[in-house]
Order: C-alpha cells, then sequence, then structure tokens
C-alpha cells in the first residue's frame, strides 16, 4: 500500500514537472517527461491525474501525440478533454438561459442566429415565411429580454451569454 502512495506521488511530481517545462518553454524536456509519466501511469488508468491539469495538459498532450508517443493512451486522454470541453458549454449555455429573465424561444433564438449571420428583416421574413411586422415583433421581444436597444448589441449580448 505505501509503495503505491508514493508511485502516486510520483507520478503527480513527473505530471506538475512537466507543466512546468512547457510553461518554461522547455518543449523536449516537457514531453520526455510527460512520456515517461504516460508510462507510469497507463498500465492503472489513470486519466485525472492528467484532465485535471486543464488545458496547459492538453496542449502538451497534443505536441507529445504529434511526436508519436503513446498515441492510444493519449488518444483516449484527449476524448475525456474534449467531453468535458461539450459538458462545460452545455453548462454555460444552460447558466446563460437561465440569467435571462426570461429565456428566448425557440424561434427567436431562430431570428436572433439569422439577425448575428447579418440578414435585413426582409431577408428574415423571406428566409422563414413570415409577416415582416411578425419579424419585427420578434425582434422587440428578442431586445426586451436581452435588455439591449439595437441589433448589433442583441447579437453581442447574446454571445455573452453563449446563446450564439
Amino acid at each position: 500500500m505505501e509503495a503505491k502512495g508514493w508511485a502516486d506521488e510520483q507520478l503527480k511530481a513527473m505530471v506538475l514537472q512537466a507543466i512546468a517545462h512547457h510553461a518554461l518553454g522547455e518543449k523536449d524536456k516537457a514531453v520526455k517527461v510527460l512520456s515517461d509519466a504516460l508510462a507510469l501511469a497507463e498500465p492503472g488508468g489513470f486519466i485525472r491525474i492528467f484532465v485535471d491539469e486543464g488545458l496547459p495538459m492538453a496542449h502538451l498532450l497534443s505536441e507529445a501525440a504529434a511526436q508519436g508517443s503513446m498515441p492510444d493512451y493519449i488518444g483516449k486522454l484527449l476524448a475525456v478533454f474534449q467531453a468535458e470541453e461539450q459538458m462545460s458549454k452545455g453548462k454555460s449555455f444552460l447558466l446563460a438561459a437561465q440569467t435571462l429573465i426570461e429565456p428566448l424561444s425557440p424561434r427567436e433564438l431562430e431570428v436572433l442566429q439569422l439577425i448575428a449571420q447579418g440578414l435585413s428583416n426582409n431577408e428574415i421574413s423571406k428566409r422563414l415565411f413570415l409577416a415582416l411586422d411578425t419579424v419585427k415583433g420578434h425582434n422587440r421581444k428578442i431586445y426586451d429580454k436581452l435588455q439591449v436597444q439595437r441589433r448589433t448589441e442583441a447579437v453581442a449580448r447574446a454571445h455573452e451569454l453563449g446563446l450564439l
């Protein structure tokens, strides 16, 4: 049990050392230390020890993969990074939607996306088969819900909230 604890601590130290080398611009040293850490970690299937280090580790793993180091294991780790990134995007979208007093309807989101693409009210009405007055009504509701005055502000606010 004690030996296993020592191996875990050694692995943590190697991971941090690899990130430190990378941050200092010592990419070759960083990849070497990371490769040694991966060789130590793979039999135990360690994942969190790498993923919890965040974006710097993802970049370092990508560099190690580009050099052909342990492609299967690195592929697994990078897949976990990607899955967590997708989940966090989903969470930020939910948080953004919850910050609105009244969330945008699916149709309002559709109109907002077309506004963001630079379409005029007339073009939006033709694209969505809506009367021009209906599009203008959607615009007013979007502006009210986002608490803005004009199209450009609506697009900027929607980006801030993760709606676009």
